[in-house]
């Protein structure tokens, strides 16, 4: 039975430990993705309309010393410059609407999106004619890194072509990015817009964490800038992805919860039948003058070691079972759903900590329950059988 125990509470442990690193790791793969190429906050053109949307045809004027004053507040590591505007993509035959994203020689993408061919050249002196797309996009239209595609950009009833050379091919896992998106040289768009050099639809904030992008886009808001500007955060932009995370993780919790449950009643029962087992020595014990709360003590004692001896085989299932995820990524999983191509693990130290020392908290605390069967013990019949 004690062996029993112990393997029923490293199962639950290892299963706590797994399935909260799978839940944060996926919340941090999807959200690196996201940020990776939106950023974690925007500044742009206030739409009343639709707060989070950009005005295509409203430009704001590119101020470096705004730029630069971003740069100063702290947890930002980049400010972009950008313009944005729909377009229509044909090569082959076939034909996609993106919005195509104008960037400038200094835009990168973050380590969440991959990417082959070459990044954009930006050496030309009118602008460059050449754009990446993602993988998505490039299957639909049947092109690879170095085809030409031409691009329809529809403006007041007037139709405006240009062709360009696809240079390059991104992946990010992420169908609101891979199928919506493309970049290109930013001063392609302002002469699509007949906007000067100083014109564009706004800023995109990297930051060292999304944890501090309510902070700065408030900082920006209330220090930096002025109408018709307006700062949004990645989060307020795409609430639904962030909403959709925020019930995986509710459904992490649940599982956490019942697998507690599981361990408590197995340590329970475990600790229940120990004692039902031992009621000669109980009965001997109490008959020597043992006060109750030391011979339960005993039993919680031996509940600690079996919790303890649980925690330890859990930890070491658990981890053994996340190294061979990382490395080998053995649960696959379809990316049009879940943004990615297996499972991912990302492990928190003080998680972890958190669920052994709260395990082991739990099964000792709740064995004061069982052991109040101790007080139903009488020396005189359980003694009367030795």
């Amino acid at each position: 039975m004690i062996r029993l125990a112990i393997v029923a509470t490293a199962l639950s442990v290892a299963v706590m430990i797994v399935s909260i690193a799978v839940v944060t790791g996926f919340r941090y793969a999807v959200t690196e993705k996201l940020f990776s190429f939106m950023g974690h906050v925007h500044v742009v053109r206030f739409d009343e309309t639709k707060s989070s949307a950009l005005n295509y045809s409203e430009p704001v004027y590119h101020s470096r010393g705004l730029a630069d004053s971003i740069r100063k507040i702290p947890h930002v590591t980049d400010v972009y410059p950008f313009t944005e505007k729909p377009v229509l993509v044909q090569a082959n035959g076939n034909m996609e609407v993106l919005a195509l994203k104008g960037v400038n020689k200094d835009y990168h993408f973050m380590k969440g999106i991959s990417t082959t061919g070459n990044w954009i050249d930006f050496s030309d002196t009118s602008y460059s004619k050449q754009v990446i797309l993602s993988t998505t996009t490039a299957n639909l239209l049947n092109v690879n890194a170095g085809d030409s595609v031409l691009l329809d950009f529809y403006e007041n009833s007037s139709l405006r072509i240009r062709k360009v050379r696809v240079c390059g091919i991104f992946h990010s896992g992420m169908e609101e990015v891979d199928k919506n998106f493309g970049i290109c040289d930013m001063r392609l768009l302002q002469r699509i817009n007949n906007w000067p050099a100083d014109s564009i639809n706004g800023y995109q904030v990297d930051l060292t964490d999304n944890q501090y992008a309510d902070t700065v886009g408030a900082y920006i808001h209330y220090n930096l800038i002025y109408p018709p500007l307006e700062a949004y955060t990645t989060v307020e932009n795409y609430s639904s992805i962030f909403d959709w995370l925020q019930l995986i993780s509710l459904d992490g919790v649940i599982l956490l919860v019942i697998m507690a449950v599981v361990s408590i009643i197995n340590m329970g029962a475990v600790l229940l039948i120990l004692m039902v087992d031992r009621a000669n020595m109980i009965g001997l014990l109490k008959a020597l003058g043992m006060p109750f709360n030391q011979t339960r003590n005993i039993f919680l004692g031996i509940a600690a070691l079996i919790g303890l001896a649980g925690i330890l085989l859990g930890n070491a299932l658990a981890l053994g079972l996340c190294w061979l995820q990382v490395h080998y990524g053995i649960i696959k999983l379809p990316e049009d759903i879940y943004y990615m191509h297996y499972a991912p693990i990302r492990i928190v130290w003080w998680q972890v900590g958190l669920i052994d020392a709260a395990t082991l908290v739990l099964c000792v605390f709740c064995m004061w329950l069982p052991t109040l069967y101790i007080r139903r013990i009488q020396p005189a019949r359980v003694l009367q059988f030795k």
